[in-house]
């Protein structure tokens, strides 16, 4: 059974941090590209960031320079470490898995809150 389990989320002020992590469990992680979604109230949910197997990294314009995503294969485990936080960064965080090559093996944790307070 495939699960992806993400914790760090929180209350914080204005230009604050959090880092939020993902741990996989029934996959074999290092085969697969590793996202970070979010979604706000009355939004759609939209890619963060990512992170390919190959450790090749993507990030939205709004958070560019901000976040920072890694990962560690040995640990199952992906980062999201978010600095100078705003309160537009307010969301639920959903970590996301997806194959390399087989499209329908594509995962979602449960969401991790995130709350950045003016």
């Amino acid at each position: 059974q495939v699960q992806l389990v993400e914790s760090g989320g929180g209350l914080v002020q204005t230009g604050g941090s959090l880092r939020l992590s993902c741990v996989g469990s029934g996959i074999v992680f290092s085969s697969y590209a590793m996202g970070w979604y979010r979604q706000a109230p009355g939004k759609q949910r939209e890619l963060v960031a990512s992170i390919t197997s190959g450790s090749i990294t993507g990030y939205a314009s709004s958070v560019k320079g901000r976040f920072t995503i890694s990962r560690d294969n040995a640990q199952n485990t992906v980062y999201l470490q978010m600095n100078n936080l705003k309160p537009e960064d307010t969301a639920v965080y959903y970590c996301n898995a997806r194959h390399d090559y087989y499209v329908s093996r594509n995962h979602w944790g449960q969401g991790t809150q995130v709350t950045v307070s003016s």
